[in-house]
């Protein structure tokens, strides 16, 4: 005889796969900020050596854009949030 759950609710669970999926908050060109306060956000906000924060905004001047931080959609939609109150424009996509 087949074994039936007796009482049991089914959970329906996220595929692993999206779960895991990583986030990531893009900063991109724009005409306003100067090179020297990007750098400056990104040393403030994400803690990074000057460096790194100059490296980044480089590639922000560069090429467009740069992914300046990785986790979480929820971590993301955060610093995308703090990158706007910084006046800088930033967006999120999946990684």
């Amino acid at each position: 005889m087949p074994v039936v759950p007796g009482g049991a609710t089914a959970v329906s669970e996220r595929p692993a796969e999206q779960a895991l999926t990583p986030w990531v908050t893009i900063v991109w060109d724009d005409p306003v900020n100067l090179m020297s306060y990007v750098t400056h956000v990104f040393t403030t906000y994400f803690g990074y050596a000057e460096a790194k924060a100059t490296d980044l905004m480089l590639q922000v001047h560069n090429n467009g854009k740069a992914v300046v931080s990785n986790g979480t959609r929820e971590q993301m939609e955060t610093d995308v949030d703090a990158m706007h109150g910084y006046g800088l424009w930033a967006t999120l996509e999946k990684g």
